[in-house]
């Protein structure tokens, strides 16, 4: 351990800039600090490793006061570290500080605590970015090594794309011979050669086009997605208004992520990516087949004759066809014209995609990845090999750096060599269902795929209160049922409209706007079926239900019970139901992912960063924040997380006079530590349930009588605004991939139902399951296996997965760590 309290990590960003960046370089010097590491920055990211301090002066610390005296060593890590006063000077660039401080000449840069705060919500990154030719030298890793060993530092986390990390484990295989030669020059003594023996060095992948292998996402993925859809949304009005079709092209040189679940995610009409080209020869008639044709029941008529009066089609830059030949933006635009006479029009998003405030996820990933990387740094020994923290579905990773610089190469080649199965069995298993999931959304052909006797009439119900993505699901299930064969009957208003026979088709044209809409297009409410549980099994039996897909919150989960409960009595409820969470609270048991959340992530952190602005202008003020969430803090603890409040209060974790003591005496040390007339605003994030004795009115109150002159207070109740808005790209994609399961789900069970004599048809309980994200994996999880791990009373899951984070909200603004002052 006393080797770890010595240890002196820096962080640097390389390659191109990504939202969440900030993140990641906040999170290691908080990380580090915590675990009682000395931090450091790199500017300028290789290129300033090289470069080094070499024209800079000596710069003296700067060192905090507490209550008029100078803190020393001899205080706590954290007080020590708080900042060394080139907070500002990162933020603004390489200016000069009225103190007479500078970044002149000086690339590696130590930071302290306060020096980084604020960033997460800061697009790019602070600390720069270049493309090091000198570092492709070996000259130029000399350099690199002599001036991290000058300053002492014996761990690096690199946050950068393929290249910048390739670079990184060439830099530490390295390490061994440049020790040597810095020796054998004469540039570094015996004890520091001793010392340096080791370095210790992690990846962390930043790259908007997700081009990362082994890793379901990469910092700045998602807010560049986000920039794309909301691009997208906006040109689909003026498409609409003009009857015109719009040709999108969006980055991905090598990797078709951005173009591919855009796609998915803004209902596009066709796209192209790098993977997997089209089939068609030439490919220009597979494209236009494809938009020109829609079908409803057995006709086949133009897009505009039915009433569809936009088209969009999206280009990755470096789509290209079968034979390797570019596929352009401008000449897509050409075909759709003279052959399908649409009045065309080309929009290049460009480098919009990479800037921009970082969306929800953006900040949280980062966050806990910067985290893992400093535990990773800690661990790390000569044997171990270099890691790249990644994520796989709902799961922080470590794997080999190499074999994932390996396997994303290996897509490249296998492209170059015209194998684009190979391409696509090497891109993660969510990249290959979301283009199945593109396919069976968008293309339609006139046989269906299921004979008469499989297909089935599949009831979809949304329940409980609206969230983003429930729109999304269904399109999703309704295009794939016409493609199959199904018949798509849509129950509005929940059981009440069941009951009153508010039943019909859905079409394919119906849907097709419903992408982008929030709340509940088919109605919902919190009714449940035994509410006449005779008359719902009659109305089933009536409609001649074969399945049923509910999409909604804990209310769906209890109905979904209710109706395999009543399996018992009821014939019409033998057949396969399914439950798709869909609830802003996030309050399912069992799964860590709920559509809708994440719409409400965003809002929530929208809110925030504009109420921290103002709280932030006025210097000392403290804003308590009001969410929603019933009786699940999952929703108050990921939003504080992303928006970097300073506590959160949630039902499970409860609140007692002790708690809110200590929390005053944090606030009233860190606003005494603050540089004089430069406080931060600060956010306190309380769930609405959290407790009805202390309620945000009395902490508000209680706050600014015992701020005193420190630091004012007030409140701010959000309310039903995170139910609402557009929903996110996330909500959208995953509400695709996870409807298209339900819908393979139920075909399996019907056919096992199907098969047996009609009048012992007896349904089996895995036939009434939930989809649920665990971990790294989807997993079905059965009704009444769900009840064991819920908490019927309050409504949520036994075990929050998330809980942890609520220490950790805290432990990222030192609240433990000051406590003893």
């Amino acid at each position: 351990m006393a080797s770890q309290q010595k240890m002196k990590l820096a962080v640097l960003t390389s390659g191109g800039d990504s939202a969440g960046m900030n993140a990641v370089v906040r999170a290691v010097v908080k990380g580090g600090i915590l675990k009682g590491c000395e931090t450091w920055i790199v500017r300028e990211g290789y290129e300033g490793l090289v470069r080094g301090n070499s024209e800079a002066h000596h710069v003296k610390n700067f060192v905090p006061t507490l209550a008029g005296h100078v803190v020393t060593d001899a205080d706590p890590s954290l007080i020590h570290n708080l900042r060394f006063g080139d907070g500002e000077l990162l933020r603004d660039g390489t200016g000069d500080h009225q103190s007479g401080r500078s970044l002149k000449g000086r690339y590696i840069v130590r930071v302290g605590w306060d020096d980084v705060r604020g960033w997460f919500a800061e697009g790019g990154t602070l600390i720069g970015t270049a493309r090091s030719k000198a570092f492709r030298t070996p000259e130029g890793r000399l350099a690199a090594a002599y001036n991290l060993i000058k300053e002492g530092i014996d761990a690096l986390a690199v946050c950068g794309g393929d290249g910048s990390l390739t670079g990184a484990d060439v830099f530490r295989s390295e390490w061994p011979k440049l020790i040597a030669d810095l020796r054998a020059q004469g540039k570094i003594t015996e004890d520091q050669a001793a010392k340096h023996g080791h370095l210790r060095i992690v990846g962390l992948v930043g790259s908007i086009d997700n081009d990362m292998s082994m890793t379901d996402l990469t910092i700045g993925a998602p807010t560049a997605l986000h920039r794309i859809c909301e691009a997208i949304d906006n040109i689909n009005s003026t498409a609409a208004s003009h009857s015109r079709a719009f040709v999108l092209e969006v980055m991905g040189r090598h990797c078709g992520w951005l173009a591919l679940l855009a796609g998915v995610s803004a209902g596009a009409d066709f796209i192209f990516i790098p993977e997997r080209p089209p089939h068609g020869d030439p490919w220009e008639d597979e494209m236009c087949e494809a938009i020109q044709r829609v079908a409803t029941f057995h006709l086949s008529l133009e897009h505009r004759a039915m009433g569809k009066r936009k088209t969009i089609v999206i280009v990755a830059e470096g789509a290209h066809d079968a034979s390797l030949q570019p596929i352009r933006a401008d000449y897509v635009k050409d075909v759709l014209t003279e052959r399908l006479g649409l009045d065309t029009r080309v929009t290049t998003l460009g480098h919009t995609q990479r800037g921009g405030r970082p969306c929800a996820f953006d900040r949280i990933m980062p966050t806990l990845q910067g985290l893992e990387a400093v535990n990773a740094l800690l661990e790390a020994t000569p044997e171990t090999p270099s890691f790249m923290i990644g994520m796989c579905e709902n799961k922080i990773t470590r794997v080999p750096l190499m074999e994932a610089v390996a396997m994303t190469r290996a897509v490249a080649d296998a492209i170059s060599a015209k194998d684009f199965t190979t391409a696509m069995s090497l891109r993660d298993p969510e990249f290959c269902e979301s283009l199945e999931g593109f396919i069976s959304t968008s293309e339609l052909t006139q046989d269906k795929q299921l004979p008469k006797h499989q297909r089935m009439r599949v009831a979809i119900m949304h329940m409980g209160a609206p969230a983003g993505g429930m729109n999304a699901a269904t399109r999703a299930a309704v295009r794939y049922c016409l493609r199959q064969g199904h018949k798509p009957l849509a129950i509005h208003n929940g059981f009440r409209g069941l009951l009153d026979d508010s039943i019909h088709e859905l079409t394919w044209l119906g849907v097709d706007n419903w992408m982008a809409r929030g709340g509940s297009e088919l109605g919902t409410n919190r009714t449940l079926p035994d509410v006449d549980l005779g008359a719902v099994a009659a109305k089933f039996q009536e409609h001649n239900f074969n399945a049923l897909m509910m999409i909604g919150g804990f209310e769906a989960f209890n109905s979904l019970l209710i109706l395999e409960n009543g399996r018992r009595h009821y014939p019409a409820f033998h057949i396969p139901m399914v439950h798709l969470p869909a609830t802003l609270s996030n309050n399912v048991p069992m799964t860590e992912y709920s559509l809708g959340s994440d719409t409400s992530l965003n809002a929530l952190v929208d809110a925030c960063d504009s109420i921290k602005q103002s709280a932030s202008a006025s210097r000392n003020r403290v804003f308590v924040v009001e969410t929603q969430g019933g009786k699940c803090g999952y929703i108050a603890t990921m939003g504080a997380l992303a928006a970097g409040a300073c506590m959160v209060y949630t039902p499970e974790h409860g609140m007692d006079l002790d708690l809110l003591r200590s929390h005053v005496k944090f606030l009233k040390t860190r606003y005494a530590l603050d540089v004089k007339g430069k406080s931060e605003g600060r956010l306190i994030v309380r769930n609405e349930a959290s407790s009805s004795v202390y309620t945000t009115e009395f902490i508000t109150k209680m706050l600014k009588e015992e701020g005193g002159e420190l630091f004012d207070a007030r409140s701010a109740s959000l309310g039903h605004t995170l139910q609402g808005g557009i929903p996110s790209p996330m909500d959208r994609a995953r509400a695709v991939r996870l409807s298209l399961k339900c819908m393979a789900f139920l075909e399996k069970h019907h056919e096992s139902i199907r098969s047996q004599h009609p009048k012992v048809k007896q349904a089996d309980p895995e036939t009434a399951a939930v989809i649920t994200i665990q971990g790294s994996a989807v997993k079905w999880v059965p009704v009444q296996e769900m009840v064991q791990h819920a908490d019927m009373k309050n409504r949520r899951g036994k075990h929050a997965w998330w809980g942890d984070y609520k220490q950790l909200v805290e432990d990222l603004v030192g609240v433990q760590q000051m406590s003893g002052l």
